[in-house]
């Protein structure tokens, strides 16, 4: 079983990278797009396209992934955590502030009514599902709560350690997503875009928002490799490709062979060309294949979801509590386990749905 969870952990910490690459680049034209049109006319062509970005971003990546002992340094961590308040807080003091002005967009309980903007039965279901997916992503916090506790210094009890951990984190965590998401449904209505701060427009104040998208591109950036308050995302994924690698070709010199690449006097690497090639330029060139943030978020939130917050934690809660097979206790619990799986079933079908969909409009590699 620890194989299956660490490979859906695995490809839960790949879909975050493949997921902040998409980001960045969004974030990247919108300053761009900002500016472009602050300088001439609302109506001017700025068009700007993503891929370039994209590369830009697998580049510094590349570049970061060869830094040995990255998980110490600890300032990267500290400025993504900075970053990751900063663009949040902005996209909800705009929000707040068109909501009290009396600007905010038509909202409803149950979203867009079928039938209107060309919207189906049908399509209305998938993007419920869709947006259940956006929900359960906001949950997957097991894998991540695995690197955070191997990483804790033993000076003090690590489930005391965590237990205050998990408290802090997710109350941090979920009442920022609430706010969010409450104060942006409230500002744009059914129109809110996947991305927060691009659902203000260009207008003023232009600068804030570009603000804030900078902040949003610094913080991505810092947390493909490690992720705020020290976790650790892109490294485990980096360590586990090469074990094996390593093992399959232990003769290869592609593999295992470190090159040092010095930067000036102070900045050296130690480059791997499988870790140079493979992993950063792989997630990257998928993330120009399929730059949908809304439908790629909600496939990975459920694959993320269902095993890692719900299954192994049942699991292991069974088998610690020593609960007794058939009793209603164990009813109770599997019976959520198979609610959940639905879940997870439903935001998948809907998620490649949406890909289908996204699929027959996009131009993939464009420049």
């Amino acid at each position: 079983m620890h194989k299956v969870c660490g490979l859906v952990q695995y490809t839960y910490l790949s879909g975050l990278a493949f997921g902040y690459t998409i980001t960045t680049s969004i974030s990247m034209v919108a300053v761009l797009e900002s500016n472009c049109y602050h300088k001439k006319v609302y109506r001017a062509a700025c068009e700007y396209l993503y891929n370039p970005y994209m590369i830009a971003m697998g580049i510094i990546e590349i570049l970061l992934s060869q830094t040995p002992n990255l998980h110490k340094m600890s300032w990267i961590s500290a400025i993504a955590a900075i970053m990751s308040f900063g663009h949040a807080s902005i996209g909800m003091g705009l929000s707040f502030a068109k909501v009290v002005s009396g600007q905010g967009a038509r909202t409803a309980l149950t979203g867009v009514e079928a039938g209107l903007d060309q919207l189906t039965a049908s399509d209305k279901v998938w993007t419920i599902f869709r947006a259940v997916g956006d929900l359960v992503f906001a949950c997957t916090y097991a894998e991540i709560l695995i690197e955070i506790q191997d990483i804790l210094k033993s000076s003090s009890p690590e489930n005391k350690v965590m237990k205050k951990a998990n408290m802090i984190a997710i109350l941090t965590s979920t009442t920022f997503y609430m706010m969010c998401g409450c104060l942006g449904y409230a500002a744009m209505g059914d129109q809110a875009p996947g991305n927060m701060l691009t659902g203000f427009g260009f207008y003023e104040p232009f600068w804030l928002i570009d603000l804030a998208n900078i902040f949003t591109v610094v913080h991505l950036l810092g947390a493909y490799q490690v992720l705020v308050y020290g976790h650790v995302l892109s490294q485990p994924v980096f360590s586990a490709l090469e074990t094996w690698a390593s093992l399959v070709w232990p003769d290869s010199k592609f593999v295992t062979i470190e090159h040092s690449i010095r930067i000036g006097k102070s900045i050296s690497f130690r480059g791997n060309l499988l870790r140079l090639t493979v992993y950063v330029v792989v997630v990257t060139v998928l993330a120009m294949a399929f730059p949908f943030f809304k439908n790629i978020l909600a496939l990975f939130g459920a694959i993320g979801y269902w095993p890692m917050t719900i299954y192994f934690p049942v699991e292991m809660y069974i088998a610690r509590k020593k609960i007794q097979w058939g009793s209603l206790r164990w009813f109770f619990l599997w019976l959520l386990n198979l609610a959940c799986l639905l879940v997870a079933i439903a935001v998948a079908c809907g998620a490649i749905e949406g890909l289908n969909h996204a699929l027959k409009n996009s131009k993939p590699f464009k420049f």
